[in-house]
């Protein structure tokens, strides 16, 4: 077992045991932790097959690598739903106020609850395919701050009218509760794995970036301008990009 491919054809060939919890690959050390309840005879029987020199090691009780698993699908469903939620309020409140900045933390909800959900499926996995779900969560973050750059860009030279502060700070208060809430779980998790590690840095621009929202929200009341509101949206797209290229580092 040396590469991703020999990883898939090992998954194949034991997918119809269900008494198989989970498989944990390591692929530079070229071992396999198979979580499962019983057949143990059957399934190394099975993995002999594949003539990849299996051996093994040694059998051991434990719920602890199991447990971890549940727990990690378990926080990132929790923060998936949070964070898709929100992404549809900004959304459709954003346009409603003619805000950039609430239809800027929208996508970057979207972008999040992408990440969150990649990561569900990265649970349990190898520790290469983790870094994969870093990776193209990275990429996706990347395109979002691009179009929506384009988009500041485009409502900068074309006259709109200027967006409802009041909405615009009591959208971005509840989604910073939202966020704050996520990352509270996440940390709490204290994991260090990467895919976990990539959606505390985004909901750490998500605190930031609902700060910001309240304080452009104040400065459109105060100047009755739309160019506060635009400043955030550039701003939340820069945090954005600067958040994709962490995680691209992260990935390595």
């Amino acid at each position: 077992m040396d590469c991703p491919s020999e990883e898939q054809i090992i998954r194949m060939k034991l997918q119809n045991f269900k008494s198989i919890e989970a498989l944990d690959f390591d692929i530079p050390n070229r071992e396999l932790l198979v979580f499962h309840h019983e057949n143990e005879e059957e399934i190394f029987k099975q993995l002999e097959t594949l003539n990849f020199d299996t051996q093994h090691i040694s059998t051991e009780f434990t719920q602890e690598k199991l447990q971890e698993h549940k727990n990690q699908t378990q926080l990132l469903w929790s923060v998936l739903g949070i964070n898709f939620f929100f992404f549809l309020l900004e959304i459709f409140y954003g346009f409603w106020s003619n805000s950039m900045g609430l239809v800027a933390d929208s996508l970057d909800m979207l972008a999040d609850s992408f990440v969150y959900l990649l990561a569900l499926f990265a649970v349990g996995k190898a520790i290469e395919r983790k870094k994969n779900v870093a990776k193209i969560s990275g990429y996706f973050q990347l395109i979002l701050a691009i179009l929506g750059l384009t988009e500041v860009l485009r409502r900068f030279f074309v006259k709109t009218e200027v967006p409802e502060f009041q909405m615009m700070m009591l959208i971005s208060f509840l989604a910073l509760l939202g966020n704050a809430a996520c990352l509270y779980l996440l940390q709490k998790s204290k994991s260090k794995e990467a895919h976990i590690q990539a959606s505390v840095i985004f909901t750490n621009n998500d605190v930031m970036i609902n700060l910001g929202v309240i304080i452009a929200g104040v400065l459109v009341y105060f100047t009755h301008s739309k160019m506060p509101d635009l400043a955030i949206g550039t701003l939340i797209f820069i945090l954005v990009t600067r958040g994709a290229f962490s995680i691209l580092k992260l990935s390595k």
